[in-house]
């Protein structure tokens, strides 16, 4: 999507749970408008900081949310919480480095505006290296490739998520009872294979994403948030009752699930390709700074509280996805398809930004006569290849610390500390900034190696 576009989208119409359809690179570098058509800094019809804000807590808590309490699990009652506050530390750092890199390309080349790819390509131009200014164009590449696994490793998830919900509510629908206060357990009627059902979701999937226009698709992100926003402050409400003793918990779990944390809590930080967008659309972008740290610190606390108080709650029982240890209650089963309604819908905003980069390529190939056809038909196959990688992976947690440890982890922890040594490395750095930005890369690359090492071992 070009950034003309990007102006005259109102963002607040479509931004999603978790990420928005204008993060989409731009097609080219011909797509930026003159200065005097737009400007960067205090555009008078943008997004006050309040819209700001809401945009900025929608494009991080999403369905990474649900997987906290496993997550915490994973890691210990008491290293879980600690990880996960350094863990919003370093994220929001991330996301603070690669803002003030877009402002310094901004202001160097003159540009009204950057997304993440440009930036990256930009900032290898700057780079004291021939070789990488050479194949700086390979740096957006890299972005966009990655965008294009976290956006469809997201569709994979919520087949997944999808299919385990629906089926838990079926299964359990001759025992659903009123009385939400029974902790007695359930014995649910097997019906048909998770596989199936993550195949009984995909015509309806594929009519989803043939729409293509994104005033049409605000309606969907309005269903989704209202969905799962209602969902979340039900959940809060049960998991808050009767926590019990927890020192039969451990302080810290064994050392080698400690990969399948990094995994599913960098899955549910990764909110980085919404920072530049939103920055760009307000009115006061001065104000971003104060805005980005305040809403980073309310997720990170809302992630620390799911995630420990799920654990507290359910302990040793806890599931891939909250949702699935909620009583069964009428009450709860709506919270299971109230939630399940909004990731459905969520589907097709998740998927815009991969559909995006990918179907220009196949469709400025042929005519225009064919051009709608070869659209339809790329979708459609992204679709199943999301639908079959579901299915052959129908763990839904390990399916998040996949996805979060391949490329959650490069967008979010890897590339911006080394955008920031390319970027100002000739203007001079500090040798401590330095030594900060390698190490989180470091400690970046070693939970992408062991956190896909142990999610693709346990899989196997």
């Amino acid at each position: 999507m070009s950034t003309q576009q990007l102006r005259n989208e109102s963002y607040n119409d479509y931004s999603s749970t978790e990420v928005s359809p204008t993060e989409s690179p731009s097609n080219g570098l011909d797509d930026f408008p003159s200065s005097s058509s737009y400007q960067r800094f205090g555009e008078t019809d943008g997004t006050t900081w309040f819209q700001t804000l809401i945009h900025l807590l929608k494009g991080n808590i999403g369905t990474g949310l649900l997987g906290l309490p496993l997550a915490v699990k994973n890691a210990g009652i008491l290293m879980g919480p600690l990880s996960l506050l350094v863990m919003g530390i370093v994220a929001v750092h991330c996301m603070g480095i690669l803002v003030k890199c877009a402002h310094h390309v901004c202001q160097r080349l003159h540009k009204p505006f950057v997304d993440y790819g440009d930036t990256v390509m930009y900032g290898l131009e700057s780079s004291p290296s021939s070789w990488l200014r050479t194949h700086s164009v390979w740096g957006r590449r890299i972005v966009s490739f990655f965008l294009i696994v976290t956006q469809l490793g997201f569709c994979c998830v919520y087949f997944v998520f999808l299919a385990d919900n629906f089926k838990q509510v079926v299964e359990a629908a001759n025992m659903t009872t009123n009385n939400c206060q029974s902790n007695e357990t359930i014995v649910l009627t097997p019906t048909m294979d998770s596989r199936l059902y993550i195949l009984s979701f995909l015509p309806f999937l594929v009519l989803l994403v043939f729409v293509r226009n994104l005033r049409a698709l605000s309606v969907f992100s309005l269903l989704a948030n209202i969905s799962m926003m209602v969902s979340l402050i039900m959940i809060y409400q049960r998991i808050v009752q009767g926590i019990p003793d927890p020192r039969n918990l451990p302080l810290v779990a064994n050392w080698n699930t400690y990969p399948l944390f990094f995994g599913t809590a960098i899955f549910a930080f990764e909110g980085i390709g919404v920072v530049l967008p939103l920055e760009n659309k307000m009115n006061q972008p001065q104000h971003f700074p104060v805005i980005l740290y305040v809403g980073m610190t309310i997720v990170t606390l809302v992630y620390i509280s799911l995630g420990c108080l799920g654990y507290l709650q359910f302990g040793a029982a806890i599931q891939a996805s909250i949702t699935l240890n909620l009583p069964n209650c009428w009450l709860y089963q709506s919270v299971r398809l109230l939630y399940s309604i909004g990731i459905f819908f969520t589907y097709a905003l998740q998927f815009y930004v991969p559909a995006e980069i990918i179907i220009p390529f196949f469709v400025s190939r042929v005519t225009e006569h064919w051009a709608l056809v070869v659209d339809l038909s790329v979708r459609i196959v992204m679709v199943c290849l999301t639908c079959v990688l579901a299915i052959l992976i129908p763990r839904l947690d390990l399916f998040i610390s996949l996805v979060g440890s391949v490329s959650s982890s490069a967008l979010a922890l890897i590339i911006p500390p080394l955008l920031e040594i390319t970027t100002y490395y000739s203007e001079g750095m500090s040798p401590i900034t330095i030594a900060k930005d390698i190490l989180i890369s470091v400690l970046g690359f070693t939970g992408f190696v062991l956190g896909t090492y142990q999610a693709l071992y346990d899989l196997i």
